[in-house]
């Protein structure tokens, strides 16, 4: 079967994110200074052939604590569906 994931990571709470600290300074000067706390991260979609949900679900974590996620610095989260 063939399943598709989407997976999320984030760098954790605790460290400091410059990305989103320079896009959180920057909405001040275009006029939304309401937003606050940006965090940046990055969305990964892939598609994986397995026997079942299971199966798939285990070749993603795989996927992200091999490589796809640095687990000293971010966390992760994913989402698998048929494809």
């Amino acid at each position: 079967m063939k399943f598709k994931a989407e997976i999320d990571v984030m760098p954790l709470d605790a460290l400091l994110d410059p990305q989103g600290k320079a896009v959180t300074n920057s909405m001040i000067n275009i006029g939304l200074p309401e937003i606050d706390g940006v965090r940046i991260g990055k969305h990964i979609r892939l598609f994986i052939d397995a026997n079942d949900q299971l199966a798939a679900e285990q070749k993603v974590d795989d996927a992200c604590k091999k490589l796809l996620a640095n687990q000293i610095m971010e966390s992760y989260t994913y989402k698998v569906i048929p494809a």
